[in-house]
């Protein structure tokens, strides 16, 4: 059990902290920005956890939604199961 949570903990702080982990480059993001929302797509092996943090940065504020709730915060981080070369949606509240 101590194990599983360690592991969890750890692949939430380097999704967190390294783009890199989840998306391999720029070209990979397509994104948007107008009305206090942004729209991207993301590649295969993106995760919520990136999602989030691209949307806080993007928005400048951990105060935003997804429209279609993709990704949702829960205790220990952001989650959901994101799909590739989907359009996403996020707006700053």
């Amino acid at each position: 059990m101590r194990f599983t949570s360690f592991l969890l903990a750890f692949i939430s702080i380097v999704g967190m902290n390294s783009e890199e982990n989840f998306c391999t480059n720029s070209s990979d993001v397509n994104s948007n920005i107008s009305n206090g929302c942004v729209q991207f797509t993301v590649s295969s092996g993106t995760g919520c956890a990136w999602m989030c943090q691209y949307c806080a940065n993007q928005l400048g504020t951990n105060n935003y939604y997804f429209t279609d709730g993709v990704c949702t915060y829960e205790t220990g981080g952001c989650a959901g199961n994101p799909i590739a070369g989907k359009q996403y949606t996020c707006c700053s509240v």
